[in-house]
This record gives structure tokens, C-alpha cells and sequence, in this order.
């Protein structure tokens, strides 16, 4: 019998594209513990913007790099009144991207 991987070189980058693809915050195990984002080059800049409604980003965001992993942990804490109803997700949300290699990670800026 073959042996899958040989056959699926390609796989783990697969799987790397599928898990990082715009969908999946959409799935039920991952919506409530992640936020959209989308980077892309505009003026010689790589510019990283996140989807984070209602936080606020001198108390709830933190903005990290190490190395070239740009992190953006983010937390909503929950109110403490009696909802009639309530669809928002609290707790800790954390995503991180990828800087491109050419990128001067000492001279990162933050803007909201």
C-alpha cells in the first residue's frame, strides 16, 4: 500500500491554507475564540487590521512581535447585568500573523 504522505507531499500546507482561511472563524469551535483580520501592502507599509467591535484599545488590546509574529490578543469582559438576551462572545482573543521577511519590525505602529 502507498504511503499517503508520499503521495501528499503538499498536505500540511493544505491543511496551513485551510485552518487560516477566511471561513473559519465561522465554524462553531473556533467563532467564539477568534476575531477576522486582513493584511496587505499599501504605500511600501504592511498593514494588519483587525475586526474588533466595541473593544476598546487601550484597555482590552494588546499588540505584540516577536520576531516576525505579530499577535494581537484582544479580551471582552463580560458585563455584570442580567441580559434579556446576549449573542456576544466573551473571554481572551488572540490572533497572530506572519510579518513578511523584509519587514522592520522595529518600527511598527499601531493606529485605531
Amino acid at each position: 500500500m502507498a504511503d499517503p504522505a508520499r503521495r501528499q507531499p503538499a498536505l500540511l500546507p493544505d491543511l496551513l491554507d485551510w485552518l487560516s482561511a477566511p471561513w473559519m472563524p465561522l465554524l462553531p469551535f473556533t467563532a467564539a475564540h477568534t476575531f477576522r483580520v486582513e493584511a496587505y501592502v499599501e504605500n511600501d507599509h504592511y498593514i494588519v487590521r483587525a475586526e474588533l467591535p466595541g473593544m476598546d484599545p487601550d484597555k482590552d488590546v494588546e499588540i505584540t512581535v516577536d520576531d516576525r509574529m505579530l499577535t494581537i490578543h484582544a479580551e471582552r469582559r463580560e458585563e455584570h447585568k442580567e441580559p434579556h438576551r446576549s449573542e456576544f462572545h466573551y473571554g481572551s482573543f488572540t490572533r497572530s500573523v506572519l510579518l513578511p521577511a523584509r519587514a522592520d519590525t522595529e518600527h511598527i505602529a499601531a493606529t485605531y
